[in-house]
């Protein structure tokens, strides 16, 4: 067996993803149930799966379509992004899913060596693009201890004091690991400050449907802004692998430069893929609503669930599929240790807050069950929240 010394260090020192790490624990869990992964239980609007179904043995399906998307869906997606975005001076590219449009867009807007913000709790895969494209210099912001926002006081600082300014600051909107919505105003802020000091701020909007209560999700826009939005999870089509991005036309240059990364890695999203996100856009966010409001039970579940953990444990979850949780203080638990105990003993799956740049934390996601295994699933994680809290980590 040779040695891992002739591996790119750049991958090597690139977190493995928590993801993997996750079906593993599940494999070697017997009948583990899941509130790890991101996904929702609905599967694409039947009657766009329908219309797909016809173009199978289409040739047009089979061949390389236009690097930055179909005109149609790009056509329909521009009047989206105005419609309902705001969104009034942006093109779009369509990309495979939202994480691949992350990677075009650090590929397209940083070197090594420049330095760039996130915020933890963070989206692991984002923190990932930055290490396995060279980028070492990450500076990791804090968020308000009580609401889990982005610090914009802390950012005003950095991006004074760091000279050159970071190249990129990105945030998640409403939050993943943490479903925290950032409010308009705070929005504002941020994005004046990444204006001020010249630095590109990338808003990742993959759940701008799943808001509660009376939230209503908004987006900014400017020359240095770049939102990047995604059909995985709104209309189910997490296998499908469809997102965009939404960049600023008056940027010159933007477009060309994003269409050389996007031509060396998928050529194009897949076209039968495209074909379902523009049926899908058809029945509009109407179709998504109806969905998201199943699950407000779910989140309701979890919540009573997470209560052995005590009052104030628990945070986010006004928007996404995502709970946060702390653990109890003062007993050093490791939360990979909480999490493979979890798993084998009471069979529920969570992801480490760790793997998010929050150790000591739980993400639980509701998304992925209907109300009935929910049901069934928050049951288990609430007997053994219940034993930890009371015994701790026996085996």
């Amino acid at each position: 067996m040779g040695s891992y010394g002739h591996l790119a260090r750049r991958v090597m020192e690139t977190e493995m993803p928590v993801m993997v790490q996750m079906q593993e624990l599940l494999r070697g869990a017997k009948n583990a149930v899941s509130l790890a992964q991101g996904v929702v239980h609905w599967q694409p609007p039947k009657q766009a799966l329908e219309k797909v179904k016809e173009l199978v043995f289409d040739p047009i399906v089979s061949r390389y379509g236009n690097d930055e998307g179909i005109p149609e869906l790009r056509e329909a997606l521009i009047k989206k992004l105005r419609d309902e975005n705001k969104l009034h001076k942006s093109s779009v590219m369509v990309t495979a899913g939202a994480n691949q449009a992350f990677v075009n867009l650090v590929l397209t807007l940083c070197d090594p060596g420049d330095s760039v913000v996130m915020f933890a709790p963070y989206y692991f895969n984002a923190y990932m693009s930055f290490q396995m494209t060279g980028i070492t210099n990450i500076l990791v912001g804090p968020g308000n201890p009580e609401t889990l926002h982005p610090d914009a006081d802390w950012l005003e600082r950095i991006l004074s004091e760091t000279k050159p300014a970071p190249k990129l600051v990105t945030v998640v909107n409403p939050g993943n690991p943490t479903g925290t919505y950032i409010p308009e105003p705070l929005l504002k802020r941020i994005s004046d400050l990444c204006k001020n000091a010249g630095s590109w701020l990338v808003v990742d909007n993959t759940y701008e449907y799943f808001m509660y209560g009376d939230l209503k999700h908004s987006c900014v826009e400017g020359n240095h802004i770049v939102n990047v939005f995604s059909f995985s999870k709104a209309y189910g089509m997490m296998g499908w692998r469809v997102g965009y991005i939404a960049y600023p036309s008056e940027v010159e240059g933007f477009a060309a430069q994003l269409l050389k990364v996007q031509d060396n890695i998928p050529i194009c999203a897949p076209i039968l893929s495209q074909y379902l996100a523009l049926f899908s856009l058809e029945l509009g966010h109407e179709w998504v609503a109806e969905r998201v409001k199943s699950l407000d039970k779910n989140r309701e579940i979890v919540l009573e669930a997470l209560s052995p953990l005590g009052e104030g444990s628990v945070k986010g979850g006004e928007g996404a599929i995502y709970l946060w949780a702390k653990l109890p203080d003062g007993n050093g638990y490791d939360d990979f240790e909480v999490v493979r105990w979890l798993a084998n003993r009471h069979g529920i799956a969570v992801i480490p807050g760790s793997a998010c740049g929050s150790s000591g934390n739980l993400r639980i996601s509701f998304g992925g069950l209907t109300e009935n295994d929910c049901r069934a699933a928050a049951e288990r994680l609430k007997k053994g929240l219940e034993e930890l809290v009371r015994d701790g980590l026996r085996q």
